[in-house]
C-alpha cells in the first residue's frame, strides 16, 4: 500500500513538472520566435529544444518510470511541441485531484469538529469529492501512459534502429560467449592435466611400488598413500565436473545449489532465498544465478580478505535478482577474466551485471536475469 501511495506521488509530481515545464517552453518558444527566421538562429533554436527533450528524459525516467532508449533519430521540436497538449492535460488532472481532495478534507473536517446543520450537503460534498479525486487518480495514470508512448514513438529508435542495435548486441553477446567458454575449457583442460592427471600418475606409481616391495609394512604403508592419494584424485574430478556442469541444479533446482555452495565454502555463506517460484525458472536462468554466486564466492575467498558473504536471491516482476556481497577490502575490478566473463554469460540471457565495489569494501556483485 505505502509503495503504490509513494508511486502514485511520484507520477503525480512528474506531471507537475511537466506541466510547469510546458508553461516554461511556451514562453521560451515565444522569445526565440523572431531568431527560427534565420538559419543561424534555427540552429540555435534546435540545440535549445535538445537541451530541453534532455531534462525531459530524466524527468520521465526519475518520475513516471519510462526508459527512452538513448539510440534513434530523436524528433526534440516536433516532440516538444506534440507534449503540449498532453503536458497541459496532465496539469487539468492535477488540478482536479487537488479539488477533489479540498471537498473530501473539507467534509471530514466538517464532519468531525463543526456542530453542522446541513449534515447531507456535507456528506454529498464529501462523495462528490471523493469520486472527483478517484476519477483524477485515474486520469494521472492515463496521461503519464501517454506521456510515456508519445517519447517512446518520437525519441525512441524506430523499428529499423532498434533492430540494428538488438543486432549488434547479439554479435557482440555471441563473441563474448564464445570467448567465455573457450577460456573455460582451457582452465578445465589445466586442471585435469596439471591436477587429476598428475594424482593418477602418483596413484600408479604408489600401487607399482607397494607390488613391487618386499616388505608387507613398507607395501601396507604405499596402499594407504595410494588410497589417500584416490580421494584427493575423485576430489579434484568432482570439481571440474562441478564446474562443467553442477549435477545438483538438476536434482535439487537452484536452491539446492546454492545452499551446497555456501555449505562447501571455507567462509560464512548466509543465504537468504526468497524465490516462491523456484521450479519454474528456466533452466538457463538457473545455471547462470549458480554461477554467479559461485565465481562470486570463490573470488571473496581468494582474493578479497573477508570474513564473510551475504548471499540474496529474489523474483520480482519476472527478474531474478541475485545479490553477492562481501565485508571484505572492495577494490574488484569488473574488467577482470572472472567478471568480464559472468558480465558475459549474464549478458546472453539479456542480463546485466553490476559491480560495486570501492575501495576498502564493501563489495556487491548484483545480476538481473530476466526470466520471460
Amino acid at each position: 500500500m505505502i509503495g503504490v501511495a509513494g508511486k502514485g506521488l511520484r507520477t503525480a509530481a512528474g506531471l507537475g513538472l511537466g506541466a510547469a515545464a510546458v508553461l516554461l517552453e511556451a514562453v521560451a518558444a515565444l522569445a526565440v520566435l523572431p531568431l527560427a527566421a534565420r538559419p543561424r538562429g534555427r540552429r540555435s533554436v534546435t540545440a535549445a529544444a535538445g537541451r530541453m527533450v534532455r531534462l525531459e528524459r530524466w524527468r520521465l525516467d526519475r518520475f513516471l518510470g519510462v526508459r527512452v532508449p538513448p539510440y534513434g533519430r530523436a524528433r526534440t521540436v516536433p516532440y516538444l511541441l506534440a507534449r503540449w497538449p498532453i503536458g497541459l492535460l496532465g496539469g487539468i488532472v492535477l488540478g482536479c485531484a487537488a479539488i477533489g481532495l479540498a471537498y473530501l478534507g473539507f467534509a471530514l473536517v466538517g464532519w468531525l469538529f463543526v456542530d453542522l446543520r446541513q449534515p447531507a450537503m456535507v456528506a454529498l460534498a464529501g462523495l462528490g469529492g471523493l469520486l472527483l479525486f478517484f476519477l483524477a487518480g485515474q486520469g494521472i495514470g492515463q496521461v503519464a501512459r501517454m506521456e510515456g508512448e508519445l517519447a517512446l514513438r518520437m525519441l525512441g529508435p524506430s523499428q529499423a534502429d532498434a533492430l540494428e542495435a538488438r543486432i549488434a548486441e547479439l554479435a557482440a553477446s555471441r563473441a563474448e560467449i564464445m570467448d567465455v567458454v573457450h577460456e573455460e575449457r582451457r582452465r578445465i583442460e589445466r586442471d585435469l592435466h596439471d591436477g587429476v592427471q598428475q594424482r593418477l600418475v602418483a596413484l600408479g606409481m604408489l600401487i607399482g611400488r607397494a607390488r613391487r616391495s618386499q616388505d608387507p609394512g613398507r607395501a601396507a604403508e604405499l596402499l594407504l598413500q595410494a588410497h589417500e592419494e584416490s580421494h584427493r584424485a575423485l576430489a579434484e574430478l568432482r570439481e571440474v565436473a562441478w564446474r562443467v556442469h553442477p549435477a545438483i541444479l538438476d536434482q535439487a533446482g537452484l536452491r539446492g545449489a546454492l545452499e551446497a555452495v555456501a555449505e562447501r565454502g571455507p567462509l560464512p555463506v548466509r543465504l537468504d532465498y526468497a524465490v516462491a517460484r523456484s521450479g519454474e525458472l528456466p533452466k538457463a536462468v538457473e545455471t547462470a544465478a549458480y554461477f554467479v554466486v559461485s565465481e562470486a564466492v570463490t573470488n571473496v575467498v581468494k582474493h578479497a580478505g573477508a570474513t564473510g558473504v551475504d548471499v540474496r536471491v529474489s523474483w520480482e516482476d519476472g527478474e531474478l535478482d541475485v545479490r553477492v556481497r562481501d565485508d571484505g577490502g572492495g577494490g574488484a575490478d569488473p574488467g577482470g577474466s572472472g567478471l568480464a566473463g559472468l558480465a558475459s554469460r549474464v549478458a546472453a540471457l539479456d542480463g546485466r551485471l553490476v559491480v560495486d565495489s570501492p575501495a576498502g569494501g564493501p563489495t556487491e556483485i548484483r545480476a538481473v536475469l530476466p526470466c520471460a
